[in-house]
């Protein structure tokens, strides 16, 4: 297969996976009738099955080996598991309580998050087009907060939260498949004590509010592997400026769902906040492409 056509096909697998992520309060809507706390669970405990039945295809006998980590690594996806856990909570409480438009503000902060997180812990350095691009994001933000007379507390969490996942994911020698196996496992046990302590008390909604809604919640286990196989899928055959730009088609499917579809207020703030958040993504997007230019002029 030649590198166009690999192209091609990763071009492909990013539109399908940034475009499935965008539409995902559509899911999660139809699930409007359940526990945010009880569908969180539910994903935990669903996504295993799918993530393992993946790899066994994929690995064949290799696949207990694969999952063999240390015991250091085992404590971290613990912790990073658990940050993934809050995002999804977040994510699915926001989304059932018609507050679309701030899940969308949050994933578009999160790659400005991930250039901060990165000069904090990593010691990455920034250039003064990237530092500008967070200074203006920083000061949409707090715009926004000052305009509603509290911060946007949801889009903040989801930021960090996915920020410091991706921070800490990103130290680990681990694949992300595996690495999403190994959290869903360590999350299963507190997933699974949490139903039963439901079912003490009052019946599942699993098992009460029919069909439907039952295999929607086996199926939201799918709905969080199966972006990440694209993803993984796509990011082999492209580059990570590429994939860089298509990140942003997820939150804004989300922003477009939220405004036209579910028609969320949509303030003088909202958009004042947004255009300085769309200002500040071009700017850093559209820096390593001039910065490249100059390098390649003869001087």
């Amino acid at each position: 297969m030649n590198n166009l056509s690999e192209h091609r096909q990763g071009v492909v697998a990013a539109l399908l996976t940034f475009a499935f992520w965008g539409v995902a309060p559509i899911y999660f809507k139809w699930l409007g009738g359940v526990s945010p706390y009880e569908i969180i669970a539910h994903r935990i405990i669903w996504s295993i099955f799918f993530v393992a039945g993946f790899l066994i295809l994929r690995d064949g006998p290799g696949f207990w080996k694969r999952l063999a980590v240390s015991r250091r690594t085992v404590a971290w996806l613990a912790l990073s598991g658990t940050l993934v856990a809050c995002n999804w909570l977040i994510f699915v409480w926001a989304v059932v309580n018609d507050r679309v438009l701030s899940t969308s503000l949050g994933y578009f902060i999160n790659p400005l998050v991930n250039v901060l997180l990165g000069m904090l812990f990593l010691g990455e350095r920034l250039t003064p087009a990237r530092w500008l691009a967070v200074l203006i994001a920083a000061a949409a933000t707090a715009y926004l907060g000052i305009y509603l007379g509290q911060p946007p507390w949801i889009a903040l969490m989801l930021a960090f939260s996915f920020g410091f996942y991706g921070l800490i994911r990103k130290q680990l020698d681990v694949g992300p498949m595996v690495g999403l196996l190994w959290e869903a496992m360590l999350l299963s046990l507190p997933a699974i004590a949490f139903l039963v302590g439901i079912l003490r008390s009052e019946p599942l909604t699993f098992l009460t509010h029919g069909a439907t809604t039952a295999w929607l919640l086996v199926f939201s286990g799918l709905v969080t592997v199966l972006p990440l196989i694209g993803f993984a899928y796509a990011a082999k055959r492209l580059t990570l400026t590429v994939i860089g730009f298509f990140q942003y088609l997820a939150p804004t499917i989300s922003f477009l769902l939220a405004v036209f579809l579910y028609e969320e207020p949509f303030s003088t703030g909202h958009m004042i906040t947004f255009a300085g958040i769309w200002l500040a993504l071009l700017i850093f997007s559209l820096d390593p492409v001039f910065r490249a230019r100059r390098h390649r002029l003869p001087l």
